[in-house]
């Protein structure tokens, strides 16, 4: 569709309903006015050409944090925060992108797709994502975007991965008759991170956001993750998630995020394996005397929360099927304190002062010890950036003043589950 038939497209009542399902009642007509904003400011740069309309979420995590790299269990949800964009074929061998947020413009030639030096930043991240598709035999042609983003940058809801699901999700419709599927966007995503970023990450962040909904996700087969879909309301149960951003914390943490999958891979591989998950939790504690000796005390005890911590997720995709809410509460808060003093990713030891995350669930825990509701825990990679509370409805307004006080004016979002991850939304209001 051209421009003028996408922007009467984005008025019509299946553009309503699209926009009610993944922002909240309420919220369709602040979000429309965004899409509105891309393809005016696609029409400015790149004229009047027949564009699709993309959007892929954040993501929040509610258990089995630092789990995935080593084969683990996941629960996870994508977030009504989301990068849009418009996209359009340019019949080249380049790409170009404009983000709006981040006021970014540059093209890339698709036969120059070496990364920099420093490997780092949006431009080495997206010759990661097109690289990892041709490396996966996939097609790959040149196109403009358009783009937005709400999604909190360096805050542990996945901006990164939400936009390499944009483009993923880009790639498959304009190129590839959208013959991949969530898994493959996840281990194109994973293969940019880890050889463009130079950051060991895994495969959570890229499948939250891709998939949609609320989802556990065991990764013991990394290359086919088995997925569930988890039917379950947070509103129905009168509760709300908010997510409180701390503080940026540090420009480049990748060192201390992929310390914890290298340690827990140190001690799986005293046992001749490679990931914890070919590792039972008794033979660890069977061997500690030797594990710290040739680990060290702090992989062992990473070691330790991943295996507790596949076994939360368990219990807690359990608790939410059988309407067992308070379990699954008293879930977050095991998982929380769990990555707070097993895992330890709640500050960088390069900047011990500076522990924005600590500060705001320490007040946090105060705060619910008083009212005796809701559960609170670290959320995403740590260190620097979230945390995440699962409050009744009737707290929330007195939580967010609270941690607001104590954390900056517009810290807290007031987050819903999203039904669908990276789409092109064209085909949902068609």
């Amino acid at each position: 569709m051209n421009i003028q038939e996408t922007l009467t497209l984005l008025n019509s009542q299946a553009s309503q309903a699209l926009m009610g399902k993944l922002y909240g009642a309420g919220r369709e007509e602040e979000n429309k006015a965004r899409y509105e904003a891309v393809v005016k400011g696609f029409e400015k740069t790149f004229g009047d050409r027949d564009i699709l309309l993309f959007s892929s979420p954040g993501r929040t995590e509610i258990s089995g944090n630092h789990t995935d790299h080593n084969h683990g269990k996941v629960l996870a949800g994508s977030i009504n925060l989301d990068c849009v964009g418009a996209a359009a074929r340019n019949h080249s061998r380049k790409v170009r992108i404009i983000s709006e947020t981040y006021h970014q413009d540059f093209t890339i030639d698709l036969d120059e797709l070496s990364p920099s030096p420093k490997m780092a930043g949006t431009i080495d991240l997206t010759r990661g994502i097109l690289k990892g598709f041709m490396e996966a035999g996939y097609e790959v042609g040149g196109f403009d975007a358009y783009l937005t983003s709400n999604v909190i940058s360096a805050a542990g809801v996945s901006s990164s991965a939400s936009y390499e699901m944009l483009l993923c999700a880009m790639l498959n419709t304009l190129f590839n008759q959208g013959k991949l599927d969530t898994v493959a966007y996840a281990h194109v995503g994973k293969y940019a991170e880890n050889h463009y970023w130079n950051k060991a990450s895994g495969l959570l962040d890229q499948m939250a956001c891709a998939v949609g909904g609320l989802i556990t996700i065991d990764f013991k087969n990394p290359e086919k993750p088995a997925v569930e879909k988890i039917d379950f309301d947070f509103g129905a149960v009168g509760h709300s998630l908010i997510i409180v951003q701390t503080g940026k914390g540090h420009a480049d943490l990748s060192e201390d995020y992929s310390a914890v999958p290298s340690e827990m891979k140190a001690v799986a591989a005293c046992f001749g394996k490679e990931v914890l998950a070919d590792v039972t939790e008794e033979e660890v504690i069977d061997q500690i005397p030797m594990l710290r000796e040739k680990a060290g005390d702090r992989s062992v005890l990473r070691a330790l929360h991943f295996f507790e911590e596949n076994k939360r997720v368990d219990s807690m995709v359990a608790a939410l099927k059988e309407n067992r809410f308070q379990d699954f509460l008293a879930g977050i808060t095991a998982s929380g304190n769990s990555s707070w003093k097993w895992l330890q990713n709640c500050y960088t030891n390069a900047a011990c002062q500076e522990q924005g995350i600590t500060i705001a669930l320490a007040l946090t825990e105060l705060f619910l010890a008083e009212k005796k509701r809701g559960a609170c825990r670290v959320h995403g990679g740590g260190f620097a950036g979230v945390i995440m509370a699962m409050l009744p409805n009737d707290l929330t307004e007195e939580y967010i003043a609270y941690i607001e006080k104590a954390m900056g004016k517009g810290c807290a979002y007031r987050m819903t589950i999203r039904p669908y991850g990276a789409i092109c939304c064209s085909d949902y209001m068609a």
